[in-house]
């Protein structure tokens, strides 16, 4: 018979479950590492990747050639012309910007917390190999304006000091009549659900410091986004400020709901 060392089981007991505990904890961690985030959830880790384009959509949309839909995150363009809705001013024209842009060329895709929305597309702001920011161009160029959603906020500020400029320049979508910037006390209802971004001095604060009111407006934080509002009141009496929104009407008048704190400018005091 063949020779068989002793073996100490209460030894070898401790380690083969100290052994499995690491493994176990590695597997968890490679899990972590790659598991592709699900829309509508917070992804553990963001990671670069690239993709080739394929064929661009409109000024925020594109497929890469795998046929993966990718959506340029923190912007907004006007619309193309789809089915029976016509295009809005500029809309071909952003789309014409991305298309020189990026047509052809392999992209960089970095990502916010929430990878993809809630129609499945990809989130993401897209760079070239040259090191130009996409998202950040189409802003610069006034072929967009700033469109923020959190928990994606990471951009938000580089993309809103790139807006302002546009918008001070005049450039692109900002000499429109759809998308200038409007005074508080010219919204009416013809602006009933455009997203529009307007400015105006603030007349009454409420008591919490979740709403004011400008001339004509009123502008409120939703409950489910005052967590994201660190600085109360959000604004002050008497202070000239700039919001972006979609006005909506209630039977207290017209309203615009800031969704982000980036979707509030303080031009003074």
């Amino acid at each position: 018979m063949e020779w068989l060392p002793t073996v100490n089981w209460s030894e070898h007991s401790a380690s083969r479950h100290l052994f499995a505990s690491a493994a176990a904890l590695c597997l968890l961690l490679q899990c972590i590492a790659i598991a592709p985030a699900e829309g509508g959830t917070l992804s553990i880790v963001s990671q670069s990747r690239w993709v080739d384009v394929g064929r661009v959509l409109d000024g925020d949309t594109f497929i890469s050639r795998k046929g993966e839909h990718i959506r340029l995150l923190g912007i907004n363009t006007p619309e193309i012309q789809h089915d029976a809705s016509p295009a809005q001013p500029m809309g071909n024209k952003a789309t014409q910007a991305l298309r020189r842009m990026i047509g052809g060329e392999s992209v960089r895709l970095d990502f916010d917390k929430q990878h993809k929305d809630k129609y499945g597309r990809t989130l993401a702001q897209v760079y070239l190999r040259d090191g130009r920011w996409v998202n950040g161009e189409m802003v610069r160029l006034g072929m967009a304006h700033v469109y923020t959603f959190t928990p994606n906020l990471h951009w938000a500020g580089q993309l809103t000091r790139l807006e302002g400029t546009a918008r001070r320049q005049g450039l692109g979508i900002w000499k429109t009549r759809r998308f200038a910037m409007l005074e508080s006390d010219d919204v009416g209802s013809t602006h009933l659900g455009q997203f529009r971004v307007i400015y105006g001095t603030v007349k009454r604060v409420g008591k919490k410091g979740y709403g004011f009111s400008m001339p004509g407006i009123r502008v409120s934080v939703p409950r489910k986004y005052r967590t994201w509002f660190k600085q109360l009141p959000v604004a002050a009496n008497g202070s000239d400020v700039v919001v972006r929104g979609v006005v909506r009407s209630a039977s207290s008048g017209l309203y615009v709901a800031l969704h982000s704190p980036f979707d509030i400018e303080k031009i003074s005091p």
